[in-house]
């Protein structure tokens, strides 16, 4: 529909400029706290939309970021695909022939990048033809000696601050993200401005993740991650203040920010939280304004859950995926669910939560059939909607391996409950097939987690003469873990709740548990040191171990 009518991201800007003119975005930038208004906001995005067509950024072209969440980052969030080119988002802590590759994939025109990732992305620009022709603008008020960019401010001081917004068809692609391409080459996912106005419509709703104008949003999630969750198109569709934590934030920087601005919505890795955590341990926060921590990437023990709660902060889990732009689904309570015990509340909110309207799922078994809502049986989670992708960019191979007459197959491995709670058991990777049963490694790793004394904790499955496969346990203790104990604390407690043949055949102490280049925990590390290595015999006494398939 022509005109300015479709469902494009306009809309939200417009709103943001004209309605909460005053509401304030600050930002923690490299060069000092910047703090300026959604109009004055409105004003910059002109200009920078102006440099790009002044620099010759067409409709259709693609232009990428290299940066941490900053107010300068969030201003190509909309100034980009407003004018009806694409913001292709880079994560600047994937390897360099991966951020070579991706440049490539992508035809990316013109990079922004934070001082900060210079001389990183400079490494991998290095004598290599896929960066030839691309121009650099480097997010800061000047260029130090010896790069080739120009300064940000520069690029954009002399424009005017009004722009004559085209009008966008809603196919016309507005974002583009890549997988982590932690199993192969990145896969590109392409956002049309359709795909992002009905995320965050649907992320507006109370069984999403509402941003009011009330609100004060500061997305930790780094920007290059499926552009934050979506939070910065939600919080400016909300009216909600935006504030950006900058480069590397530390658990000081997140606390202080929490306090000096009044942060009322985060979001967020498990890991961010436990170390936010840790420091509020040894150090006196005020978490007052704080009502909702959103925690997405891998699952929130209880524990986590528990110690929010006791703070007057709900936990609030989501899953998502880079192909669903990202949000699927939210651990809201229902409302048959509020009067239950408090520990059956906790259980619930545990899990993946209920799908965000808009979206419709199937859960297929290792039979093609579809499994009983009933907690128990497992199956691989499939997802369609409007704001899931239905193909990757250039990528006809993977096209046929993980889309499904219009399903997305996730390769995520779930259960779903009377309740319709998507609990993920395990990647379909991950999951370990052991004598024809399936065990859960992330289940593992969270009940292993839950122990005082255990920092991290990954699982994963070896080779195994008879069994198949088997777990095996990797552990990071706490700085005061009595090490000669720990062991048989971990096997004591995981034999309270788990059978047997569920027992990991070793644990080991590890210094650290590897993480993906968005913080996940990566086990392909862990499964290649091992992949030669069968068990024979483990921990485990063979009378409790499964029966065999085979």
């Amino acid at each position: 529909m022509p005109g300015g009518h479709d469902q494009t991201l306009r809309p939200f800007l417009w709103r943001a400029e004209n309605l909460y003119a005053d509401t304030e975005i600050v930002s923690r930038n490299h060069d000092g706290m910047q703090r300026y208004t959604y109009g004055e906001y409105a004003d910059r995005a002109a200009k920078l939309a102006n440099a790009l067509d002044e620099h010759g950024i067409e409709q259709g072209d693609r232009v990428a970021t290299f940066c941490w969440n900053t107010s300068r980052h969030f201003e190509t969030y909309f100034a980009v695909p407003t004018i009806g080119a694409q913001l292709h988002t880079i994560n600047p802590l994937l390897p360099d022939d991966h951020i070579r590759f991706i440049v490539d994939n992508a035809d990316d025109e013109l990079v922004f990048v934070d001082p900060s990732l210079a001389e990183k992305l400079a490494g991998a620009a290095a004598d290599s033809e896929e960066f030839e022709g691309v121009d650099f603008v480097l997010m800061g008020e000047e260029v130090p000696e010896g790069i080739d960019a120009v300064a940000y401010e520069e690029f954009i001081a002399d424009q005017p601050t009004d722009y004559d917004w085209p009008d966008i068809d809603e196919d016309q692609p507005a974002g583009m993200c890549y997988t982590s391409g932690t199993t192969g080459r990145p896969k590109g996912v392409e956002y049309t401005h359709q795909m992002l106005w009905s995320h965050t419509m649907a992320t507006l709703t109370p069984q999403g993740i509402p941003m009011a104008d009330d609100d004060v949003v500061m997305p930790v999630v780094p920007m290059f991650h499926v552009n934050a969750w979506g939070m910065p198109f939600t919080a400016t569709a909300g009216g909600s203040k935006h504030v950006y934590p900058g480069p590397s934030p530390e658990p000081e920087d997140i606390a202080s920010l929490i306090e000096e601005e009044g942060v009322t919505v985060t979001a967020g890795v498990p890991t961010v939280w436990l170390g936010l955590m840790d420091y509020c341990k040894e150090n006196d926060v005020d978490l007052s304004t704080l009502d909702t921590v959103i925690v997405g990437g891998s699952a929130a023990p209880e524990s986590m859950i528990r110690w929010f709660d006791d703070r007057g902060v709900e936990l609030l889990h989501a899953w998502g995926m880079t192909e669903m732009s990202p949000i699927g689904s939210v651990s809201h309570l229902k409302g048959n669910l509020e009067d239950e015990a408090y520990d059956t509340q906790v259980e619930k909110r545990a899990k993946q939560g209920i799908m965000v309207p808009g979206l419709e799922f199937k859960v297929i078994d290792e039979d093609g059939e579809r499994i009983e809502w009933d907690g128990e049986e497992f199956g691989e989670l499939y997802v369609r909607g409007p704001w899931v992708t239905k193909e990757y960019f250039q990528r006809p191979e993977a096209n046929e391996e993980d889309f499904e007459d219009g399903w997305l197959k996730t390769g995520d491995v779930v259960t779903v409950d009377p309740d319709g709670y998507l609990k993920i058991v395990d990647r379909a990777k991950d999951v370990i097939k052991s004598g024809g049963e399936w065990i859960s490694s992330v289940e593992l790793e969270n009940a292993i987690m839950a122990h005082d004394d255990v920092a991290e904790a990954t699982v994963i499955g070896v080779p195994h003469e008879k069994w198949q496969e088997r777990p095996v346990a990797f552990v990071v203790p706490g700085e005061d873990a009595d090490r000669d104990t720990l062991v048989d604390e971990v096997y004591d407690m995981l034999r309270e709740d788990y059978p047997k043949w569920w027992l990991p055949d070793d644990i080991e102490f590890i210094e650290e548990v590897p993480k993906t280049a968005t913080g996940k925990f990566s086990k392909k590390d862990l499964r290649e040191e091992y992949a030669d290595q069968s068990l024979v015999e483990g921990n485990v006494p063979e009378d409790a171990a499964p029966e065999s398939d085979d």
